[in-house]
């Protein structure tokens, strides 16, 4: 089988462990830079090519796309899409998940626990908002902030408010969330593949730091989900229509709440926390849903078309 992996640097860890991964088990892999791929957008016959050859002898992508670049490479996901190739995660379902505001709405509509949140443009309007949320503390986000960035945890209701007139007054779109005081400043990561959790750990912030990401100099463990956890996680991933997803719990006095759904999650810490090979688990994933396709397509009596289908259905 032969993969690509769409990703800007070979040598990012996660992208070298489902590079390597893949070729132990035997397959042909080729990490190619989307955004140096380009597009020939024509019925019957849609082409990427990239380095001035076509793309056309791939069985599987697998899209490692930072936040910053999720426009054009969710559109080249959608070419190969309509290409019928086999694709980890879905242009739709990335884009979905990058929208922090969407994200929420679509969770929120199935049910699945989230922070109280609210969502306003004028900031004449943010008194109103900050009262759905009960007031400070509460957490102010940019909805374009990653890693995060463009989060701030404001005691006061006057520092919210101060906060949310600088954002506004670059333009900036901004959630208000309710402040999970009781996380003590740690979540948990879920990597779900195909509807099952595979492994998660339990991030802590540094002291005096709410924000739990790895490289602001907080750490992980392996943690064991309660059942409630696990089936959060799965949710959120299948909400999204994410195949493969990182999901972000925090344990709140009304159980588990989802901050964040991750369409490309990063293998590193996960692993080392875990000891589990998230990358074995994904390229079997991968294998076994090729060799149920092609299983479908030689069937005696049996033919696939997929004339009629819409590309997250191919």
């Amino acid at each position: 089988m032969k993969i690509g992996i769409l990703s800007r640097d070979a040598s990012l860890y996660s992208t070298r462990r489902l590079r390597e991964t893949a070729v132990e088990r035997g397959h042909t892999v080729d990490v190619i830079d989307h955004m140096r791929c380009y597009m020939d957008i024509t019925a019957h016959s849609p082409k990427v090519i990239y380095q001035g050859k076509e793309l056309t002898d791939i069985d599987a992508i697998i899209p490692r796309i930072g936040a910053s670049r999720t426009f054009y490479g969710s559109a080249v996901v959608r070419q190969f899409q309509m290409m019928h190739t086999f694709v980890l995660n879905g242009a739709e379902a990335i884009t979905r998940s990058r929208d922090k505001l969407q994200c929420l709405q679509m969770l929120a509509r199935e049910g699945i626990g989230l922070p109280v949140t609210g969502f306003a443009h004028s900031t004449k309007d943010f008194d109103g908002v900050i009262g759905i949320v009960g007031g400070a503390p509460l957490v102010i986000k940019l909805l374009e902030g990653t890693q995060g960035i463009g989060v701030v945890l404001a005691d006061t209701d006057s520092a919210a408010k101060s906060v949310i007139e600088a954002f506004r007054g670059l333009d900036a779109n901004i959630l208000v969330q309710e402040f999970i005081k009781e996380a003590k400043g740690a979540d948990i990561r879920c990597l779900v593949v195909s509807n099952r959790v595979v492994a998660s750990m339990r991030r802590q912030g540094a002291p005096g730091e709410f924000r739990s990401n790895l490289h602001r100099g907080g750490y992980a463990e392996k943690v064991k989900l309660t059942p409630e956890e696990r089936s959060t996680a799965v949710r959120a991933a299948k909400a999204m229509g994410l195949k493969v997803a990182g999901v972000d719990l925090l344990r709140s006095n009304h159980g588990p709440v989802v901050m964040e759904v991750n369409s490309s999650p990063g293998l590193e810490g996960i692993e080392k926390a875990t000891q589990v090979d998230v990358a074995e688990r994904i390229i079997t994933f991968i294998e076994k849903s090729i060799s149920a396709k092609s299983s479908r397509a030689k069937a005696p009596g049996v033919r696939i078309s997929t004339r009629n289908l819409s590309p997250s259905e191919a």
